[in-house]
């Protein structure tokens, strides 16, 4: 099942086979009734099918916006001009998707460079920009690596020019600033 938090979670459905296990593919199935999945390029215009899209998502479990966040809320938060009607609303997921020759949706990743560490959204270029404060420190890039219990970040640090460069010191650095 394909779902967000802003949609009160399930939003489609798939069964997934032994092909798709066996693939590189993400389908993600159809939307479950009541659901209407859009797919939309960055103007907000549908996209052809087989076309790749942000998806857009409404139904009546769409939620309202997010609390003390007018900003973000008008920016996710949308009026469905594909379905339009007295008070229906889509959200913006961030999710990168398209539709198959079948209908079936699949997943792509993101639109953006979100990650999901042990749970929790992370951009790893906010990482990088605290990285990147250290004084030892003139660039940095910080990506997330598969790994056998779920990814993970790796930084990668140019060390500023004439500073030697203090691994631990950097790390204590981090470990100040972020989370673990």
């Amino acid at each position: 099942m394909y779902g967000i938090t802003e949609t009160t979670v399930h939003v489609t459905h798939w069964t997934v086979t032994a092909a798709d296990a066996a693939s590189d593919a993400s389908p993600i199935g159809r939307p479950l009734r009541g659901w209407q999945v859009y797919l939309a390029d960055p103007e907000g215009r549908l996209v052809p099918r087989g076309c790749s899209g942000e998806i857009w998502v409404g139904g009546a479990g769409v939620a309202r916006g997010y609390l003390d966040r007018d900003d973000l809320t008008r920016d996710r938060f949308r009026d469905d001009r594909f379905r339009p009607g007295d008070g229906r609303r889509v959200y913006r997921s961030g999710d990168l998707g398209r539709e198959r020759a079948d209908g079936t949706l699949e997943f792509l990743g993101r639109i953006d460079n979100q990650v999901k560490i042990r749970g929790y959204r992370i951009e790893p270029g906010e990482v990088a920009a605290v990285l990147a404060e250290h004084e030892r420190v003139s660039e940095a890039l910080v990506l997330a690596h598969p790994g056998p219990e779920g990814s993970f970040l790796v930084g990668y640090a140019i060390p500023a020019a004439g500073v030697p460069f203090d691994e631990a010191e950097v790390l204590r650095f981090l470990r100040r600033r972020l989370p673990a």
